[in-house]
Parts: structure tokens; sequence; C-alpha cells
């Protein structure tokens, strides 16, 4: 049985894709040494801002935000250490792990409408909230641009490359 994505879903999970693509595009062909190595004062490094658009967006927003899973709502608050990855962790792993987590948010979208209500929200009252599915996907297309960007540059400072120039 093939179900049918709403058309805006669809239209939006296109443009997610870029932005993931971007993501990983800037950080192809980098050493683990690189892909580690913090270059910006506030010392996040390449493979820690994945982990972070992973656990913190992918994963919360998606599974957590938009499908109310239990596992993801009981994690949340191991979320806060996102940007610190295991020095045991291989970096294959964490881009690995980027990859299957877009493809479980697909799978949670591709079976929502844009104007769903949210099963569960993280934050406390009297803070900003998302509403529905479509301000989720806004969102998280838009953090994925910036944390993109962020990418890029920090890519170009670590040896040069500029991946938007190099595609």
């Amino acid at each position: 049985m093939t179900v049918a994505v709403d058309a805006e879903i669809t239209a939006l999970m296109q443009c997610l894709q870029r932005q993931r693509n971007h993501v990983l595009g800037a950080v192809e062909g980098l050493s683990d040494e690189a892909l580690r190595r913090p270059v910006l004062p506030s010392g996040w490094s390449c493979l820690g801002m994945v982990q972070h658009l992973t656990l913190s967006v992918e994963r919360l927003y998606f599974r957590g935000v938009v499908a109310g899973d239990p596992v993801v709502v009981d994690q949340v608050g191991s979320q806060a250490s996102a940007w610190q990855v295991d020095p045991g962790l291989p970096a294959a792993d964490v881009l690995d792990r980027y990859r299957q987590e877009a493809s479980l948010a697909d799978a949670v979208l591709a079976a929502s409408s844009p104007d769903a209500d949210l099963l569960w929200w993280p934050f406390p009252e009297g803070e900003w909230r998302l509403h529905n599915v479509r301000d989720v996907l806004l969102h998280v297309i838009t953090e994925t641009a910036c944390h993109a960007g962020h990418l890029d540059a920090v890519r170009e400072l670590i040896d040069g490359q500029q991946w938007l120039v190099n595609t």
C-alpha cells in the first residue's frame, strides 16, 4: 500500500533534504582530526555540529515533537551534551546516525499533514512555541540551513575548501 504524501510536506521535505545534503557536503573529505577540532572560540567541532543536528534537531523535533515518541521524550535531558562527541565514537558513526535520523524523520513527515497538531512540546510554558507540523518543518529547515552555513565557514578556515564553490 502506498501512502499519499501531502504536496506541501513533499516540497518542504525536498527543501530540508537540500540542507541536509549541504551539511554532509560541507564536511565531506575532512580527516577525523579536522572533524573533531574546534575552530571557533565557542569550542564546537564539525562533528559536534552534526551530532547536534542529529539529536537536538532531527530527533527532537520530528520523532519527539511531531510524533511524540516516548523514547525520545524520555531522552530529552541528555540533549545538552549533543555538542560533545565521545572521543571513542568513530566519525563515520556520527555521520551515519545523522543520515539514519533524517530517514526516520522523513517517515514521520510522510505520514503527517502540515496542519497536524504536535504531540509533545519540550519547552516550558511562556517560551516560544511551534504549533503544527508546518511550523516544525520550517523551523528545522531554517536551523539546518543556518548550521550548514556555520559548517561552510569552519570548513574554509580548516582547509580553504568552499563547499558551494566546489559542488
